[in-house]
């Protein structure tokens, strides 16, 4: 069964960075393409971050760009997001996002706060 699994969240000050990662497995990872999503309270789900199968396109929110990175290394079935200069309006539950034949599957996310 298809399994996402998050890590790498926390507390940071506003400015500070993180890196998340999401060990996927149950499905061939190299054969599919993998975003990050967050979700605020009291918010809709939003997508952060996509990069297609072998990592030839990336695209990312408006409000992110130039300060977040999304990587993935096939061989070990795990994709990254690479946050920096964070602010406090990124604190959010962030999740790992595949959808494999029209269904979306989940991580339980990782949570990142950003406060002083």
């Amino acid at each position: 069964q298809v399994q996402l699994v998050e890590s790498g969240g926390g507390f940071v000050q506003p400015g500070g960075s993180l890196r998340l990662s999401c060990a996927a497995s149950g499905f061939t990872f190299s054969r599919n393409h993998m975003s990050w999503y967050r979700q605020a309270p009291g918010k809709k789900r939003e997508m952060v971050a996509f990069i297609s199968n072998l990592s030839a396109t990336t695209s990312y929110k408006d409000s992110v760009k130039g300060r977040f990175a999304i990587s993935r290394d096939n061989d070990k079935n795990t994709v990254y997001l690479q946050m920096n200069n964070l602010k406090p309006d990124d604190t959010a539950v962030y999740l790992c996002n595949v959808m494999i034949d029209a269904v979306d599957y989940w991580g339980e996310g990782t949570q990142v706060t950003v406060s002083s």
